[in-house]
């Protein structure tokens, strides 16, 4: 197959044999990207002052989330009734079993094109998403052979290294029970990105709140299902950070997604600590439900308005969705 390759003037384009990485910004947080679509890239000292490598970070503070000690952010795809796969992970070789069709990039979007093979074509296109906090991963798998694949699976998995107590997270992973696509979930992120490789955890699987601390992160296999020769599956990652729970859960809320990881120093469990974000890793269509936005306090001047204390048994409060 003919791959076209073209220079452009605000981007970049990754040609046989040549890596390249961009560093990308909406403003609230920034994204380190590798050409096959995996994050952690060389670039600035962090605000711990511990890695020069970007992965996510917050801006307001520069705080690194993914880079320090391990480059273990990275995904893979694959086929489930042959068994072939191939993955992108910088802690794990860098990219292995894929072909580079393509990476273009500006200062806030990057797109990542690979192909598995004759059979599938990934790609990952990172934009600013509609909520500020939030970098937003179009995800789209075609099927460019000729005949239909039957078990389409794809992993994501991080190590979450929250700055500044990298090593020692709170970590949560939300709303894999009512997902149909997620096999399997846990607080691995050590494991590497193909789809068939064995996977575990390190203290807790499936649906936990605030496991740790512990040196943990996030892994998630997901499977799509059949795919039909020519046909495509979109799905979205997001990637973030934010001040506070409240603020995250209504991020990922604003945006639809329906299956996410925290990731939090160990001085910052419930998300309050000022100055430590918590930052954010979810999915979109996967077969779950949406993220509920967070019920947060009434101030007491409307608690006046709405007629003082009498009001209270008509108002909730939950900090997190577990």
């Amino acid at each position: 197959m003919n791959k076209i390759f073209t220079l452009l003037l605000l981007g970049s384009v990754a040609l046989p044999g040549a890596a390249l990485a961009a560093v990308i910004t909406n403003g609230t947080v920034t994204l380190g990207v590798n050409d096959a679509g995996n994050l952690n890239v060389p670039g600035t000292l962090s605000g711990a002052g511990t890695t020069s490598y970007v992965g996510l970070r917050d801006n307001a503070t520069n705080y690194e989330a993914t880079a320090d000690g391990c480059l273990c952010e990275g995904w893979g795809v694959g086929i489930g009734e042959s068994l072939v796969s191939g993955f992108a992970n910088q802690d794990r070789g860098g990219s292995v079993g894929l072909t580079q069709v393509s990476f273009i990039s500006d200062a806030s979007t990057a797109t990542s094109v690979t192909e598995l093979g004759s059979s599938l074509r990934v790609t990952h296109t990172f934009t600013p998403s509609a909520d500020s906090h939030l970098y937003q991963v179009a995800v789209k798998i075609e099927n460019i052979g000729a005949v239909a694949v039957s078990d389409l699976r794809y992993t994501r998995v991080m190590d979450w290294d929250v700055e500044p107590t990298a090593f020692s997270e709170y970590v949560t992973i939300g709303g894999t029970a009512a997902a149909s696509a997620v096999l399997f979930a846990s607080d691995d992120g050590f494991q590497s990105g193909d789809p068939f490789a064995a996977h575990s955890q390190i203290a807790a699987s499936g649906d936990f709140t605030d496991s740790g601390v512990a040196d943990h992160g996030a892994l998630f296999d997901f499977a799509f299902g059949a795919l039909a020769a020519g046909a495509t599956y979109d799905f979205k990652i997001f990637y973030g950070a934010a001040q506070g729970e409240d603020v995250a859960l209504n991020a990922l809320n604003a945006v639809g997604a329906e299956v996410y990881s925290f990731g939090q120093s160990s001085d910052n469990m419930d998300g309050s600590t000022p100055g430590r974000p918590t930052f954010i890793f979810g999915f979109s269509g996967v077969g779950g439900v949406v993220v509920p936005p967070s019920e947060v306090p009434v101030p007491a001047s409307a608690l006046l308005l709405l007629g003082g204390v009498g009001m209270l048994s008509g108002l909730r409060l939950r900090r997190k969705n577990a």
